[in-house]
Formats: structure tokens, C-alpha cells, sequence
């Protein structure tokens, strides 16, 4: 059966391999940029990457960029722009001991229990009802795990620069809990959003995936690492608001993918052979004015003098 059924036979495709080592490495420069940055820029960021594999696409697979596409890649860079500028400064966890010390959070542990809960919740309740007919189940599966994830690689990160500077890491528990977390976390991504995408079409999955994914992101970095705390009211809309324009271009992007855009689309006067070799008002001196022109046809009145005429004779 295929994985939207609950199959696994993509498993045995070299294709989905290959394409897998590929993603593999973009996820370790992924990994990298989480260790130095905020979750918050890094993840919305994410967003290029859809950008790039639209134009690679058009130029290698021969697919069409239409003009929504076009207009797509354009806000989605000026988004992520904007979200470079007004980017929110993270509060330092410069070790382990620290990120320990986050993760004790009450907030965020409200907020772990919630992801968890809601996930179980919809993998064994809602996913046998409704995962076949409704594109927010599985997806929303893949966005609340996934902001876990995140936040396991940017412990790891912490880690991994705590081993290159020669402390001993090895011997700490909690990065071996953040590993296992997140291959267990990554599964489950992996897993539904193949369901997902096996019963959805692309252009209605990548929008929306996007858009939860950054969004439950964005959440939890704010809970576990206070990156909102000291921002001032201007980077805080600037950051929205990159994140919308960001949101507005993928949707662009994918959800009108496939309509075809030509020239017959366009207004009258904008489609090019059809313009008038005139405008309108160069030829109205030539014409009668409404005002002046017979209220009927002149075959009407030709009928109407000919009636009378055989009535006089008559």
C-alpha cells in the first residue's frame, strides 16, 4: 500500500534515497545556522529554499514559473529581507547547563506537554477518521513535532560547540536525551508528511506546512528561549510583517502553480494586437450623440410610414 494508507513502499526507491541524502545535507548547513542564530530568523528562512527548488525546477525539469510564481520568489526574498533586519535577539545559552536550565521552564513545559498530547491525539484519533480527507491532520502532526525538533537541534548545536572547545560533553546525559529526541522527532516528520503529501497535492501541502511549521517554530522559541522578551515595538512588526510577506509569496508560489497565465487573461486593452488603433474619444466626432440618434431603427420607421400609407388608402 502507499504511505498515505500506511505503506512503506517508497522505502524500497532509490530515487526517494537520493533525494533523502540531499535533504540530509541541507539539514546539516541547517543544523549549523540553528547553533549561531535564532530559531526564530533560521526557520522562516526555510522559506528560500522553496524559492530556490521553484526556479531549479523551471530551469532543469522544464515546469513553468507563471507570473504568480514570478511574484512569489519576489515578496518571499523581500520577506525574508525584512525578517534579517528586525531579526529577535535570543537569550544567551552558551551551554548545556543553561539550555538544562530552559528546559525546566514551567512555560515551556506546559507547552511540550500540549505539543505531545495534541500529536497523540491526532496520529490514533483524528488520523483514522479524517488524515484521508482532511490535509490539516497529518500536517499538523509534522508542525507540532517539528518545533520540538528544532529545539533539540539547537541543544546539539550547543553541544557540539561545547566537544570542538574541548569540554567533555560526551559524559553529559542531556545531549544524548536531545539526540534521541530528535531522531524519534524527525521519524514522525518524515513519516506523515509522506502520508501528506501521498494523498494531498504538493501545492496545497507546501503552503500550509510552511506556514504551521514556522508558526509552532516561532512559539516554542519564544517560550523555552525569551527571544520576544526585549524586542521593541518596530522589530516586532517588522518581524510579522516579514513573515507575512513570506507567507504571502509561497502561497503565490504553489497554490497557482499550475494555472496557466496568457496574454488572454489580461484586460482588453493591455493585450497586445488587440489595442485600438484610436482612442475612444478621437472617433466620437463622428458619430451622432446619443441625444440626437431616433429612438427606433429606420426599417422600424420605413415599416411604420408604409402602414399608414394603406390606411389612408383604405
Amino acid at each position: 500500500p502507499q504511505s498515505g494508507q500506511g505503506g512503506h513502499a517508497y522505502l524500497r526507491e532509490g530515487l526517494w534515497w537520493a533525494g533523502l541524502l540531499c535533504m540530509g545535507v541541507g539539514e546539516a548547513a541547517n543544523f549549523a545556522a540553528y547553533a549561531f542564530a535564532p530559531a526564530t530568523l533560521v526557520t522562516p528562512l526555510g522559506a528560500l529554499s522553496v524559492l530556490v527548488s521553484a526556479v531549479l525546477s523551471s530551469i532543469f525539469l522544464n515546469e513553468q514559473l507563471n507570473v504568480h510564481g514570478k511574484i512569489g520568489c519576489i515578496l518571499s526574498i523581500l520577506g525574508s529581507t525584512v525578517m534579517v533586519i528586525h531579526a529577535p535577539q535570543e537569550e544567551e545559552v552558551s551551554s548545556l547547563e543553561s539550555m538544562a536550565e530552559k528546559l525546566k521552564d514551567p512555560g515551556f513545559i506546559v507547552f511540550a506537554v500540549c505539543v505531545l498530547v495534541s500529536s497523540l491525539l491526532l496520529i490514533f484519533v483524528a488520523g483514522p477518521r479524517y488524515g484521508q480527507s482532511n490535509v490539516l491532520v497529518y500536517v499538523l502532526v509534522c508542525s507540532a513535532i517539528g518545533s520540538l525538533s528544532v529545539s533539540c537541534v539547537k541543544g546539539l548545536g550547543i553541544a557540539l560547540k561545547e566537544l570542538f572547545s574541548g569540554k567533555p560533553v560526551l559524559k553529559e546525559p542531556l545531549g544524548w536525551v536531545l539526540l534521541v529526541c530528535l531522531v524519534i522527532c524527525i521519524s514522525i516528520q518524515i513519516n506523515y508528511l509522506n502520508k501528506a503529501l501521498d494523498i494531498f497535492d504538493t501545492s496545497v501541502v507546501t503552503p500550509i506546512y510552511y506556514v504551521l511549521f514556522t508558526t509552532a517554530v516561532m512559539t516554542c522559541s519564544a517560550i523555552l528561549f525569551k527571544e520576544w522578551q526585549h524586542m521593541v515595538l518596530d522589530n516586532i512588526i517588522g518581524s510579522i510583517s516579514g513573515f507575512l510577506t513570506i507567507v504571502s509569496g509561497i502561497f503565490l508560489l504553489h497554490a497557482f502553480r499550475d494555472m496557466p497565465f496568457s496574454p488572454s487573461l489580461l484586460p482588453l486593452f493591455l493585450q497586445p494586437g488587440r489595442a485600438e488603433p484610436h482612442p475612444p474619444w478621437a472617433s466620437a466626432g463622428t458619430h451622432q450623440s446619443c441625444q440626437h440618434q431616433p429612438l427606433l431603427p429606420s426599417e422600424d420607421k420605413g415599416s411604420q410610414s408604409a402602414e399608414e400609407e394603406e390606411e389612408e388608402e383604405e
